[in-house]
């Protein structure tokens, strides 16, 4: 099993970075840092809680005034590159917040090193109307990173940090930014826009639809990010949003739909076919999906879908596929013994549909 992303930050990490402030300034006390970051409970802190740590030592071992903790910061920042140090920006945001303009040019230089998109957060929540101006003064930035930060660090539901409410109720402030880079040059802000995008449509999807609808065919690159970020209604099966993509309701005729085997253990796999005969007369464009339903601790189930294939198909041809799926705990997704529905979806529409039994050892006896 690989190891955890957050054991990236061991003491061999700590030491080499202690050994690159304490070049910087020279009264950094590098041994108290790493004593402190090591401190109680250090071992079960996963990714962001040693990231906060980490910055914390930092607070207790630098200058106590902001502004000079931040020079030293700053004088070794091109040397710091990468996600390991993404405790720069939060340095910023955990110590900047009463610091606005000093705090918002280190978070534009750091972005670039790492990414700011956590530590912008706070200053939102903040002062929104003061901040978005900013991110939208960033969005014409010529750098991609700072362009990025300027659409990430304000998305509704970003993963791994605190939502914000105001901008889920309200989208307005986000708009003008999306705006001015839906055919951003860079594929990695475009990204971004996408997944904004698809942010939006979870709290108002009629509006996320109204945009995609005035962007889609204008530029190859806008229409990527249109896809891309209605994907959440497409897998939703929202019929104005498949619809915008040609996916609409057809007809099939199912000729296989196998899975093996029926009952397997947590950590294993099962291998599925299915072959799909379009009925003659025009060509259609099918959407396949695998649907699974997984069962919860509490004994509810939740049902996910994944992409299989999507192909313009003609009449009367017929479309095979299968491969493997599988039921091993993921950091995104645990699972737990049961019933698990396994369905084919064919444009939003089941057609076929089986179960598998899940549990926790073979022939009920516990796993080694």
């Amino acid at each position: 099993m690989a190891e955890p992303l957050k054991a990236m930050y061991d003491e061999a990490f700590l030491r080499a970075f202690a050994g690159k402030v304490a070049e910087a300034h020279r009264p950094f006390d590098g041994e108290a840092f790493v004593r402190t970051a090591l401190g109680s409970g250090w071992d079960g802190l996963e990714l962001k809680g040693r990231m906060r740590r980490i910055t914390e030592s930092l607070g207790a071992t630098l200058p106590s005034e902001y502004g000079k903790a931040l020079d030293v910061l700053e004088s070794i920042s091109d040397e710091c590159r990468g996600f390991p140090y993404l405790f720069f920006p939060d340095f910023v945001e955990a110590f900047g917040l009463d610091h606005w303009d000093r705090s918002i040019a280190a978070l534009e230089r750091f972005t670039k090193l790492s990414s700011a998109e956590f530590a912008v957060r706070p200053f939102i929540r903040r002062d929104q109307a003061r901040m978005m101006a900013q991110m939208e003064r960033w969005s014409q930035h010529p750098d991609e990173h700072v362009r990025r930060l300027a659409s990430e660090g304000c998305r509704p539901r970003l993963p791994w940090a605190d939502a914000l409410p105001t901008l889920k109720r309200d989208s307005g402030p986000i708009w003008p930014i999306l705006e001015a880079l839906k055919a951003d040059s860079s594929e990695y802000v475009r990204k971004s826009v996408a997944n904004n995008l698809n942010d939006i449509s979870k709290d108002h999807p009629e509006l996320a639809l109204e945009v995609a609808t005035r962007w889609f065919r204008r530029r190859p690159e806008t229409d990527w990010i249109v896809r891309h970020g209605c994907r959440g209604l497409i897998r939703a099966a929202n019929p104005e949003a498949m619809a915008l993509f040609g996916i609409v309701p057809r007809q099939v005729d199912v000729l296989e739909w196998e899975i093996e085997p029926k009952a397997l253990r947590i950590g294993e796999s099962v291998d599925f076919r299915y072959a799909l005969r379009v009925p003659e007369g025009e060509s259609a464009k099918l959407r396949v999906e695998l649907a699974v339903s997984f069962p919860r601790s509490t004994g509810k189930t939740y049902r996910k879908l994944f992409k299989l294939s999507e192909k313009e198909c003609e009449g009367g041809s017929r479309l095979r596929g299968g491969r493997s799926f599988s039921f091993a705990d993921l950091s995104t997704r645990r699972h737990y013994p049961g019933v698990h529905g396994m369905a084919l979806v064919v444009n939003g529409r089941q057609v076929a549909q089986t179960e598998v039994l899940l549990t926790d050892g073979a022939n009920g006896e516990d796993q080694e």
